[in-house]
């Protein structure tokens, strides 16, 4: 609250993300310290909120370093568009230079006095018209302060004399490790109004990058940690959050085929144009196959497609799609396909995501395939791949792109383990199809079920599928088969009070008719 009793203003950071989980962005006129271990981001955050500042709201800002000198950042700066050197010509970018390499600044810091700095940023806060400042990192400095009283103390008079200038600060120090204590002295978070902390933890041999916000005093924040990436053109980009922009589009009513005709009419026709299918099933039973008919149902419509598989390698995706009379090659040389085939050990979730992401801006596909979502769970947490499904939805939805998402069913998973991606993503989508395996007789069959379409009705029946050279194909109603939805499709006996192995119901029987 301001001394009126109103709301604190908030300055929009613009950093991708950021400001949907401050609820608005950075209190104005404040200072906040942002806090982390070693490649957590800090220094990229600090020029980011100046840099985001100059593009997006024309606001000039001072950087003052006590670590890197200008010209590195300058460097660092650059390999992500970020182009300093120009702001600086045109006067809304200043720097004062605090660091080791700095002589004239070397005596004023052994002296630990931070007065004449003051005066230097206050000037070039005044020659540029600064409303934003970046220091970074003041965790060099406070090391040589005899103790943490002194520390608080000199803390307190650096936000004083920034405040009083009238700008929106970003101060910047580390910590030595990512849970704990939230400073390395343990005093800078509490001189402070506003904290934010940055991690770079190691999850299963790979680092993942979260930030959280601890206090924003006199305002509202969103709580816990937020998974983050470092993307090469966008910097920080925060997800899902980055992504959830209210979308109030048109209602599409417009259908589209799956590429398997049986299968469009248990969906009532085919699926909408805006439609997220997610298609389960084991390993084996039709997945990709699936995916590879929607594909050619679509280039065939005329429309292009994107298909992503974490499964097979490109070699072994073009030989299963020509198995099946599908030419791979031939719909990229048409230019309504575009085939990327990636392990998920190659890179961290989120990385994943932004080139997926990048890859539906730049080829603008009408439809998009993954196969399989399962793939990924083991290289992330279930929190990240559902935030990694959620930004997804919000990346295709207001561009009306059909999606097929194929996994592994959510009950493979034992008790202990919890519901696979499955069970955490089917509320979340459109349309819902069963693909299992049914043992009957010595016999491994084919079903599928359609369980859900928003929107419209489908066929409740379950149905058999069979497979050959020339793709799939959807039989009538199985009868006589039980426990097909939870995962495992077996005869139905009859009731044989003695227990007599033979007394059986006859093998399940497909009706032609329905």
């Amino acid at each position: 609250m301001t001394a009126d009793g109103g709301p604190v203003r908030r300055v929009a950071t613009a950093i991708n993300g950021f400001d949907q989980v401050a609820l608005g962005g950075l209190p104005a006129g404040r200072c906040t310290l942002v806090t982390g271990t070693a490649g957590s981001g800090k220094t990229l955050f600090a020029t980011e909120f100046l840099a985001r500042g100059i593009q997006h709201h024309d606001e000039p800002g001072v950087f003052v370093t006590f670590e890197e000198a200008p010209v590195d950042i300058r460097r660092n700066a650059l390999s992500l568009g970020l182009t300093i050197a120009e702001w600086e010509r045109a006067g809304k970018w200043a720097f004062v230079d605090a660091s080791a390499a700095s002589t004239e600044e070397g005596a004023i810091i052994g002296a630990y006095d931070f007065h004449a700095l003051a005066a230097r940023i206050g000037h070039a806060v005044r020659a540029v018209g600064a409303r934003r400042v970046s220091l970074d990192s003041l965790g060099a400095v406070f090391l040589r302060f005899p103790g943490q009283g002194v520390v608080r103390q000199e803390l307190l008079g650096v936000a004083e004399t920034l405040e009083s200038l009238g700008v929106t600060s970003v101060i910047t120090t580390e910590r030595e490790t990512e849970y704990g204590g939230i400073s390395r002295l343990g005093v800078e978070e509490f001189a402070l109004n506003n904290v934010v902390v940055l991690r770079n933890t190691l999850f299963q041999e790979r680092r993942r990058r979260t930030l959280e916000i601890v206090k924003l005093r006199g305002g509202p924040h969103r709580t816990g940690e937020w998974l983050f990436t470092i993307d090469p053109q966008d910097g920080i980009v925060v997800v899902p959050l980055a992504f959830l922009a209210p979308h109030e589009g048109a209602v599409i009513r417009e259908r589209v085929s799956t590429g398997v005709p049986d299968l469009d009419e248990m969906c009532g026709g085919g699926v909408y144009r805006d439609a997220v299918v997610l298609l389960t099933g084991p390993t084996g039973v039709g997945k990709t196959l699936a995916g590879l008919r929607f594909v050619a149902s679509g280039v065939a419509a005329g429309d292009r497609c994107l298909l992503y598989t974490f499964d097979e390698t490109r070699q072994q995706l073009d030989r299963n799609a020509s198995g099946w009379g599908l030419d791979l090659p031939a719909m990229e040389a048409s230019g309504l396909l575009q085939v990327v085939s990636e392990y998920p050990e190659t890179s961290a979730l989120e990385d994943h995501f932004i080139q997926v992401r990048r890859a539906v801006e730049e080829f603008r596909p009408a439809r998009l395939v993954i196969d399989t979502l399962s793939a990924l769970e083991r290289i992330t947490t279930p929190r990240a791949l559902l935030d990694f499904f959620i930004a997804l939805g919000a990346v295709l939805r207001p561009r009306a792109i059909t999606a097929l998402i194929t996994s592994l069913p959510a009950e493979r998973m034992p008790p202990s383990a919890g519901p696979g991606i499955a069970a955490r993503i089917d509320s979340l989508t459109d349309v819902s199809v069963l693909l299992r395996y049914v043992e009957t007789a010595g016999r491994v069959r084919r079903a599928v079920a359609v369980v859900q379409t928003r929107g419209s009705t489908h066929d409740h029946r379950i149905r058999e599928v069979t497979v050959d050279g020339t793709g799939m194909h959807i039989g009538g109603p199985l009868h006589g088969v039980s426990s097909v939805l939870a995962g495992y499709g077996g005869a139905v006996y009859a009731a044989d009070p003695s227990g007599a192995a033979d007394n059986r119901a006859p093998a399940p029987r497909v009706d032609p008719d329905g």
